[in-house]
């Protein structure tokens, strides 16, 4: 099926071809693919982009896997180099796997927030990186959701509950993600390059599934192996930005209002000679994929990532606008915007996320145009339901009515999930083992 073979105004076709493209776009950025066209390993040689490593040549391969990605990228690394390295390590995600590979350690960290088991996985990996030498090569593979799901603060007079009340205070304040991780590595054992200084003087590799914009690397995880560019400056502006210090516990607070907060370890400091960063997999990725496929399907294609961080309502406005701009010099056209945008919940919230709030935002403002928008997140996941994201068009609203659904209520309590399923409108992929962020696609015909 092609979009010139489409017929005009047949919204349930252009429905099916939105989420053909965003299906394309999701296998691509699969940690199997990733793999397999940037990590190479041949006689007992890894090579990724332009580093090798003889594995051989080590006294120890230390394996350390964590984030929403973390088993899927174990057995991808462990398919290749096979296990007469005699490669141990540990991992932590939020699930266990089915089958669990010997020699390495398993954790359930928790996400959004820490759990005990976060905190448990710290408690393992720094000794355990502190115990390596000049000798030792630390893989670390490393994927979104990694600044909660292993964690410890970075001082005992921080107790690990109120660490979890920060993040919390953190997560709902509408801050884009490198703001909220620019806090964290400062409160964190592990985060703002500190798994790097505990595995110093070792040669160390990061093989990355990013989930923050691409010029960021270091926030992904909240940048654990990698020089801070983020500053105490800057998190005292941040804390003060979002009015955050009256949420925030006594022990928190007064590193804030002291000023006492710990500089993290910057570029040009000698723990890192022998540290190196390969994102294998990014937004950019999906973004590429969604590019290809839309073109093959006849579209004219744009893309536009510049609403990136930007509040849900802004971002569709201006997408929008964008959208019906395009269409006046090329029909049909897909405008694909890649990243992610802010959702600032003010009450206790429903059943969605910052994807069902987008699609259910643009549904109110397309009502009877030729018009399709797809937003969902590539871990399957969006916010606290079980979609990835949603498909709305010019007749969402219209079929909305007819089965007694209020759109203005759902976006005003955060409960879109809820009204795009009875619409069977939600997107739903399953836990895909990974994250490159959202994937935005508006169809115009």
């Amino acid at each position: 099926m092609t979009a010139h073979g489409t017929a005009l105004g047949d919204e349930c076709k252009m429905r099916a071809v939105a989420r053909e493209i965003f299906q394309h776009a999701l296998d691509e950025s699969s940690i199997e693919r990733g793999f397999a066209r940037n990590l190479h390993y041949q006689r007992g040689v890894l090579q990724d982009g332009e580093d090798r490593y003889d594995l051989g040549a080590y006294s120890q391969v230390f394996v350390l896997s964590f984030g929403k990605a973390a088993h899927s990228s174990l057995e991808a690394l462990i398919s290749r180099i096979g296990p007469s390295t005699g490669a141990t390590g540990i991992v932590c995600a939020p699930t266990l796997p089915a089958n669990q590979l010997p020699g390495f350690r398993y954790f359930q960290g928790g996400h959004p927030m820490p759990n005990h088991d976060s905190l448990k996985a710290a408690e393992a990996i720094l000794p355990a990186l502190r115990a390596l030498d000049e000798h030792s090569l630390v893989l670390y593979l490393i994927s979104g959701g990694g600044s909660a799901i292993v964690e410890k603060p970075i001082s005992d007079s921080i107790s690990f509950d109120d660490l979890v009340q920060t993040y919390r205070a953190l997560v709902h304040s509408g801050a884009p993600i490198a703001q909220i991780n620019a806090v964290r590595k400062h409160l964190s054992g592990l985060k703002g390059g500190r798994l790097a200084v505990a595995a110093s003087p070792a040669h160390q590799l990061s093989i990355m599934i990013s989930d923050v914009p691409d010029n960021a690397l270091d926030s992904l995880a909240s940048g654990p192996t990698m020089p801070d560019t983020s500053t105490v400056a800057q998190c005292y502006a941040i804390v003060q930005q979002y009015n955050l210090l009256p949420q925030l516990p006594e022990s928190v607070r007064t590193l804030f209002e002291t000023r006492t907060l710990q500089e993290t370890p910057k570029a040009g400091d000698p723990l890192f000679e022998r540290a190196r960063w390969w994102p294998i997999l990014s937004n950019a990725t999906a973004r590429q994929a969604a590019v290809e496929r839309a073109t093959a399907q006849g579209f004219t294609v744009e893309v536009d990532n510049s609403c990136d961080d930007w509040d849900y309502r802004k971002a569709a406005d201006y997408l929008l606008q964008r959208l019906r701009e395009l269409r006046q010099s090329a029909a049909p056209v897909c405008l694909i915007s890649g990243g992610e945008i802010t959702v600032t919940v003010d009450a206790k919230p429903g059943a969605g996320g910052r994807n069902q709030q987008f699609a259910l935002y643009c549904a109110q403002r397309i009502q009877s145009e030729n018009i399709t928008v797809l937003s969902a997140g590539t871990d399957g996941i969006d916010g606290n339901s079980p979609a990835a994201g949603s498909v709305a068009d010019g007749g969402t609203i219209a079929r909305a009515i007819q089965q007694g659904l209020s759109a203005d209520n759902a976006l005003a309590t955060f409960d879109a999930y809820p009204f795009f399923d009875k619409l069977g409108d939600t997107i739903m992929t399953g836990y895909t083992g990974t994250n490159v962020r959202d994937v935005r696609l508006l169809i115009a015909w």
